[in-house]
């Protein structure tokens, strides 16, 4: 049964046309222009005109319209009902005209292939308007196929419609996937869980309703509509939870881990480069003009220095943007760097053209590729208690005990001076941290008399931790030592020094602390980027305690 009714819709009258759903009915009713789909009314609606309604009498000859307006009877008089007619059905679809026949030859290959219906058939405008009726419906150029959506009663439909000019319809159990490791296939019961070098995992798997609902709950979860994948950060609570989903649903678990890649092209530098060409000094004014901090100038000098010395024949001011687009490739396909590396690159080249030599602000062809959310690598409390025992030097000790102790970054912990340590109150002033702001954090007890013992003993003048020779110590010598006494005392996570930051902020979790409150203490501008570490709890800003203090160090 076919009714119209006359509604008004965005302020203009249309014709709602309500019909039991079918797929053959809504791709004639597609062929009246000014067809649309409307959320609000959950029905198809056209023009409210006489050539409108004319079209919709001549499709459906069984239409019923509720109180019917006279300026669209005659249009109704004038609908011809004989064999000129398009459609003469109710809910059947035979989708002809006698002057545009469909084929009767077998002609047309149907593949279901996991979530994809791939179909090869001869070019025919009835057929692709058919196959357009179908949600995410795709043309493949390269492969000349149309590849629909495996979702529930799509392949029905398609066989009602095609009926007998199917020539073969082949449905696939499984299907490849191609990894670093191993050419895997997977079936409806399998699931193939891929740890990336982004620290993320990528799911592979049939659907299952109760998989894709508990990764929606996940955090930073994503969907590859053309690599048809489920993505989510890694860690060992989120990788349990989907073994034990798996386990439930009788799911075959694959677990791999992909490699990282060593075979990649080192950067130039001064050392290895002939007549290496250094940042331009107009470059780093600019940047000390707008106060950017010294990491930023550091980073942005080092990455136009990458770029200039690329073309090592051309002036810097003649490199043009198709050069740049190709340096940009470079760093991806053979440097294959980080995403937050290409960011940063494309970000230190806009600013040299834009901001110092005072072009245009120019958005170039380049694809910034979007930095994965990975959740933070965090260690436990006795890994800590095995890297800070583990520390046989004074400084070392005090320098890393204090990160933790306090939640510092690495640079706020080399730019700390004396002065910044209140230890009647128990404060670090952190002066000038990210985003140039300044904020107070803990000063745990053990930290305390740690620090005075290593005061007592260095005599530190300006800086808490200053090198051999004076001035403040390195970061890069901060981050080395990390490493080599996690290898010592056998930490295998990749961790860095900031990890240290993370399990604090952790710990603290753990132990009870309002995020609120850890908020503040890491400095961070909003909430969200707390939210990482776990759920919100409610204790007193009095009752915060370092987690150091309740360590055996």
């Amino acid at each position: 049964m076919i009714k119209a009714t006359k509604i008004i819709h965005k302020e203009e009258t249309r014709i709602k046309v309500d019909f039991p759903y079918n797929q053959a009915m809504v791709m004639l009713l597609r062929q009246i222009e000014g067809a649309k789909w409307s959320k609000t009314h959950s029905a198809w609606h056209i023009p409210y005109t006489k050539e409108a309604f004319g079209k919709l009498k001549l499709l459906f000859p069984d239409l019923t319209f509720e109180t019917k307006p006279k300026e669209l009877e005659k249009a109704e008089k004038n609908v011809e009902t004989n064999s000129t007619q398009i459609l003469k059905t109710k809910t059947e679809h035979k989708p002809i005209e006698k002057t545009q026949e469909l084929p009767q030859m077998s002609s047309i290959l149907i593949e279901v292939l996991g979530r994809k219906i791939i179909l090869k058939l001869p070019k025919n405008e009835l057929d692709t308007k058919f196959i357009l009726t179908f949600r995410y419906a795709i043309w493949d150029k390269s492969q000349r196929f149309w590849v629909v959506p495996n979702y529930p009663n799509n392949l029905e439909l398609i066989k009602e419609f095609f009926k007998d000019r199917i020539s073969k319809i082949t449905i696939h159990n499984e299907i490849e996937v191609k990894t670093t490791e191993a050419v895997h296939k997977i079936s409806k019961n399998d699931i193939l869980c891929i740890k990336t070098k982004t620290a993320r995992l990528k799911l592979i798997f049939g659907f299952n309703k109760t998989l894709t609902i508990a990764i929606k709950k996940m955090p930073f979860w994503t969907w590859s509509s053309q690599n048809k994948w489920w993505s989510i950060p890694f860690s060992d609570k989120l990788l349990d939870e989907i073994k034990a989903i798996a386990s439930a649903e009788k799911l075959n678990f694959m677990y791999e881990e992909e490699k990282y890649e060593q075979t990649k092209i080192a950067r130039k530098s001064e050392s290895n480069t002939i007549n290496y060409k250094t940042c331009p000094e107009s470059m780093i004014l600019k940047m000390m003009e707008l106060r950017y901090s010294e990491s930023t100038i550091k980073t942005y000098r080092s990455l136009f220095e990458e770029l200039i010395n690329h073309y090592p024949s051309l002036e810097i001011d003649k490199i043009d943007e198709s050069q740049i687009i190709a340096f940009c490739q470079y760093l991806v396909i053979d440097r294959k760097v980080s995403a937050s590396y290409q960011n940063q690159a494309i970000n230190a080249i806009k600013f040299y053209y834009e901001k110092v030599l005072g072009g245009q602000r120019k958005l170039y062809l380049l694809n910034r590729p979007n930095k994965e959310k990975a959740l933070p690598t965090v260690l436990n409390t006795e890994e800590v208690i095995r890297i800070l025992k583990g520390i046989e030097n004074l400084k070392h000790k005090a320098i890393l005990t204090l990160i933790y102790s306090s939640g510092l970054r690495v640079s706020e912990a080399i730019n700390l001076k004396i002065k910044d340590i209140d230890s009647e109150r128990k404060q670090i002033r952190i002066v000038h941290g990210k985003g140039k702001k300044d904020r107070y954090t803990l000063l745990a007890s053990k930290t305390l008399d740690l620090l005075r013992l290593y005061f007592k003993t260095y005599k530190p003048k300006e800086f808490l931790f200053e090198g051999q020779d004076g001035g403040q110590y390195s970061t890069r010598s901060i981050q080395a030592l990390f490493q080599e006494i996690c290898t010592k005392v056998g930490i295998h996570k990749r961790v860095t020094v900031h990890t240290l930051r993370h399990s604090f902020a952790t710990h603290l979790l753990e132990n009870g602390t309002d995020l609120r409150y850890i908020q503040t203490l890491l400095g961070h501008e909003s909430s969200k980027t707390t939210e990482i570490y776990t759920h919100v709890t409610t204790k007193g800003f009095d009752q915060i305690k370092s987690p150091i203090d309740n360590l055996d160090i």
